[in-house]
C-alpha cells in the first residue's frame, strides 16, 4: 500500500511526500512507520533537502530497534533512522551521521575516526546498545569530548544461559545426533554411539569471573560438577565464594579443566588469547565455549585443534568475522558448534537494552549523568 503511494508521488518533492504520507496513514501508531520511511527516503536522497527546523536535537538510529527505546528517543528528538535489521551501507551510514548530536549504535558498527569526522563537532554522544565497546574508538570520542554509553548487566542472564545451552549441545552432541535425524542415520540403539561428555562430577574452567562468568558458573553447580576453578586479572573472593570457585592461572586453569569457558573482555592482553599454544595444554577430552567475543580466538589453531584431536568439541557463539563465512572450514567439523552471536537474543533483554542505550543517549545530550557510561 506504502508503495504504491510512493509510487504515485513519486520523490521529487519530500515535503510532498511527508504531507501526503501523514494524511493517508499517519493515525494513532503511524508515525514511526512515516518517519522511519522518510528518514529512509532522505539517506537514499540528499540529506539537506529538507531543513531541521526543531529545536530537538537530531540523532541517528543505525538499525532497527525495539519499539520502547525507539519511542523514548523520538520522544525528545529528532530521530533519523535505518530501518533495517542489516546495517546501512557504510556511504550512507557516513551521510546520516552529517549534523547529527546523538548516535544510537550496535556492536556491528565501526566508529571510528572517519566517521566522527563525518558527523562533525555537533557530536556529543555516542551510545552502543552492547555490553562490549571495542568497535568504538573510545580515545577518539574521548579526544572530541564525545561522551560514550553501553548497556552491562542487563544481558548477563540470558548470556549465561545460551552459554550453558552452548554447553550442554556441545558436550551431548546435539549437533551430530540432530544431522543422524535428518539424514536417516538413526539405526538401531547402539550402546556405544553418539556418547558425549557429562557434567556431572567435571572441572569446569571459567577465563573471566565477571558478571557472565558467575552467572554461568550459578546456573552450572545444580548439575553436581565437582570444582569451578577461575582465572583473570585479578582475584575476586566475593563473587568466588558465591559458586565455591578456586583461582589459579590461566595455564593451570586450561591443564585441569574438563570445560573451558572463555568470558573475558576483549582486550590488547586477551586478543587471540585461545591460540595453538592453549590448545595444546587442554585435556584431549576437553571441550571449548566461547560467549564473549570473537576476537579472543585464533580461529585456524581451533581449527586444526578440533580437526587433530587435540580437544573433543568446541561451542562458539561468537566468531571473527560475523558473520562467519559460509565456506568457513569450523562449520564443516562436527564437533564445533557455532551460533549467530544470539547470547543475548531474549524479547524482554533486547527491550532492556534499547531502553538503557537510549536513556544513555539522552541524559547525555540533556548533560546529566548517564546510567552506564565508558570512562
Amino acid at each position: 500500500m506504502i508503495s504504491g503511494l510512493l509510487a504515485e508521488i513519486g520523490q521529487s518533492s519530500q515535503l510532498a511526500c511527508y504531507s501526503t504520507f501523514r494524511k493517508a496513514y499517519l493515525g494513532q501508531r503511524a508515525s514511526r512507520c512515516y518517519r522511519t520511511y522518510f528518514s529512509h527516503l532522505r539517506l537514499k536522497s540528499t540529506m539537506n533537502l529538507v531543513p531541521n527546523a526543531s529545536p530537538k536535537p537530531k540523532v541517528f538510529v543505525s538499525r532497527r530497534i525495539p519499539e520502547k527505546g525507539f519511542a523514548l528517543l523520538a520522544s525528545e528528538c529528532d530521530v533519523l533512522s535505518w530501518n533495517h535489521e542489516d546495517p546501512p551501507p557504510r556511504k550512507d551510514y557516513l551521510t546520516a551521521v552529517r549534523g547529527i548530536q546523538g548516535l544510537f549504535c550496535l556492536l556491528t558498527d565501526t566508529i571510528d575516526a572517519e566517521l566522527l569526522n563525518e558527523a562533525g563537532p555537533s557530536l556529543r554522544v555516542v551510545s552502543t546498545m552492547s555490553v562490549g565497546y571495542d568497535h568504538i574508538d573510545v580515545q577518539e570520542c574521548h579526544k572530541r569530548n564525545i561522551q560514550i554509553g553501553y548497556t552491562p548487566g542487563i544481558l548477563t542472564s540470558a548470556t549465561a544461559e545460551l552459554t550453558v545451552t552452548l554447553l550442554l549441545a556441545t558436550s551431548r552432541r546435539i549437533k551430530e545426533g540432530v544431522k543422524a535425524v535428518e539424514n536417516g542415520e538413526w539405526g538401531t540403539w547402539k550402546p556405544m554411539w553418539l556418547c558425549g561428555q557429562g557434567l556431572e562430577g567435571a572441572t569446569v574452567g571459567i577465563v573471566g569471573l565477571g558478571r557472565i562468568g558467575l552467572a554461568v558458573a550459578k546456573r552450572l553447580k545444580p548439575f553436581d560438577i565437582a570444582q569451578i576453578l577461575y582465572c583473570g586479572r585479578s582475584e575476586k573472593p566475593s563473587q568466588a565464594l558465591e559458586v565455591g570457585a578456586v583461582f589459579t592461572s590461566f595455564e593451570d586453569l586450561l591443564t585441569r579443566s574438563d570445560f573451558v569457558i572463555a568470558c573475558c573482555a576483549l582486550t590488547p592482553e586477551t586478543h587471540h588469547l585461545f591460540n595453538a599454544t592453549a590448545f595444546k595444554q587442554m585435556k584431549q577430552t576437553a571441550i571449548f565455549i566461547n560467549s564473549s567475543r570473537g576476537g579472543i580466538v585464533n580461529q585456524d589453531d581451533l581449527y586444526e585443534a578440533l580437526k587433530s584431536g587435540k580437544i573433543r568439541a568446541a561451542g562458539l557463539d561468537v566468531t571473527t568475522p560475523e558473520p562467519l563465512p559460509t565456506d568457513s572450514p569450523l562449520l564443516k567439523l562436527d564437533n564445533c558448534l557455532v551460533l549467530p552471536h544470539i547470547g543475548s537474543a531474549t524479547q524482554s533483554t533486547r527491550e532492556a537494552m534499547a531502553v538503557l542505550a537510549a536513556r544513555n543517549l539522552l541524559a547525555g545530550l540533556q548533560g546529566k549523568p548517564m546510567p552506564c557510561q565508558i570512562k
